[in-house]
């Protein structure tokens, strides 16, 4: 029988890394084809490496890749897209390390995902954009995120009575995966969902990026679409993100 191949060539975005020993890097990445890897980058924190320079957070590379048990190990790597105001600018930072840690706890090890990977690499040039709502863009890709992995809400019909939703101020449940009209609240932990709040929210369900990132909404708006999202992805989790805490805290003393 042929011998499998070792070497293997991938698109990946870092989605984490950490330093390893005196000179070395171990990396998340998100590929197309082969899902979400670790792979050590030996020697790439010395000036001299040719691997230096090309694995920064965030950043889509082009890579060569030798297969291991445990890590594989990255052999050739060459940036594609560096999303540099994502380095540039503190905010964007935290918003793309925020849906980079969402991707991280929606995706398995080695399970092909071509769309998540599609969707995490336009996210961060939405994010790049110079007049980009960050925190639209972090919303829309939540509810991309949420379909993607089959935990999409229900937002046109009732989540309990299946009914369709009439035009009215509604309500959340994070426990019944979405929308509930007023007769179903009964004893199910809800919060109040405004009318204007649903309509974006359909319209994001419903539309490509190009045509929400116009939207201009209002702060209270953007508190009440965070605090829905934010709900329903605390419940599927089980815990809070980090990242998520340090946006708000960031953009409160910024913004």
């Amino acid at each position: 029988m042929p011998r499998p191949e070792r070497l293997f060539k991938t698109q990946a975005i870092i989605l984490r890394r950490y330093d390893y020993g005196e000179a070395d890097r171990i990396l998340t990445l998100l590929t197309p084809e082969r899902g979400k890897l670790r792979a050590i980058a030996k020697g790439a924190r010395k000036l001299t490496n040719r691997l230096s320079g090309h694995l920064e957070l965030y950043s889509r590379v082009a890579l060569v890749i030798a297969k291991g048990s445990d890590l594989h190990i990255i052999s050739q790597a060459e940036q594609q897209e560096a999303f540099l105001p994502l380095h540039s600018d503190l905010l964007r930072s935290a918003y793309a390390h925020y849906i980079v840690e969402l991707t991280d706890r929606f995706s398995e090890d080695e399970e092909t995902h071509t769309p998540l990977f599609s969707l995490l690499n336009a996210a961060l040039g939405w994010l790049c954009a110079p007049e980009a709502d960050l925190a639209l863009a972090a919303r829309y890709f939540e509810l991309r995120l949420l379909r993607l992995s089959g935990f999409e809400p229900s937002l046109f019909a009732c989540a309990v009575g299946q009914e369709p939703l009439t035009a009215r101020d509604q309500y959340f449940s994070a426990s019944e995966g979405g929308v509930i009209c007023p007769e179903h609240t009964h004893g199910r932990a809800v919060q109040p969902l405004s009318l204007t709040a649903l309509k974006v929210l359909r319209h994001m369900a419903r539309a490509e990026y190009d045509a929400v990132r116009h939207l201009r909404l209002t702060p209270a708006l953007h508190a009440e679409l965070e605090r829905t999202l934010g709900g329903y992805l605390l419940h599927l989790l089980e815990h809070r993100l980090r990242s998520a805490e340090f946006v708000r805290e960031l953009r409160a003393r910024l913004l």
